[in-house]
This record gives C-alpha cells, structure tokens and sequence, in this order.
C-alpha cells in the first residue's frame, strides 16, 4: 500500500492497528541503527537515505509487512538466518505475514550491517 503520507508519524498513523506496534519498533530501531541516514517516505513508505540513496526502507503492504535491506551483500548474509522462519525473501525485501514473525534482534543486526557497509544498493 503505497502511502500518500508526507512524513513517517502521519504513515503511522494510518497503519492497521494489528501492525502499529512492529512498524513502530522497525522504526525505532532503524533510527536508532542507521547512523547518519535521513528518515523521509519514499516510494510510498518510510525510507532510510544516505548521501541521497535509499538503503532501507520499511511498509505495510496488503498482505504483508516488507522490510527493505537494499544492499544485495547484507541480505545475502542474513538469507540462511532467515530461512525457515516462516517469511518470504525477495531480491531486497523480507515479507513478514504477520507482525509476530519479525525476528527484531535478527533486523536489528541487518540495519547495523546496513549502516556499516559500503557497497551499493541492489
């Protein structure tokens, strides 16, 4: 569901109520994680820029929470760890079908994996 919101307070804001708490808490770690990253909404959902790229990026879609990671290199060392843990994985996106499968230490070392490397976006 692409947003019309201009800022991620007013995006959580019209969230379904059963995903406000995670997309909360992705929120709040990615500030906390990606250092020197600019939080703006980009391609309909709060995203994560630095020197002007959007590296992560987080939505509440039909179906599905997406998690954004754009570095190829991050999402393909996380990719075993994710396996069989009941989502979907896209090129760039993890599809959590329910809030309660977002494995929150696991993002959270993602986004520090994110913040720390240099190699650009898929």
């Amino acid at each position: 569901m692409q947003s019309e919101a201009k800022t991620v307070d007013e995006y959580l804001e019209e969230v379904p109520a059963e995903r406000k708490e995670a997309l909360t808490r992705l929120r709040d770690l990615c500030r906390s994680a990606l250092k020197g990253f600019d939080e703006t909404m980009d391609y309909g959902g709060p995203a994560y820029k630095r020197n002007g790229v959007v590296e992560v990026g987080f939505a509440s879609q039909k179906n599905f929470i997406g998690l954004y990671i754009l570095k190829q290199e991050v999402m393909d060392a996380y990719k075993e760890q994710l396996s069989g843990k009941g989502v979907s994985i896209g090129k760039g996106v993890i599809r959590y079908s329910k809030p309660e499968r977002i494995d929150f230490e696991l993002v959270e070392a993602m986004l520090v994996a994110s913040e720390k490397s240099d190699a650009p976006v898929c």
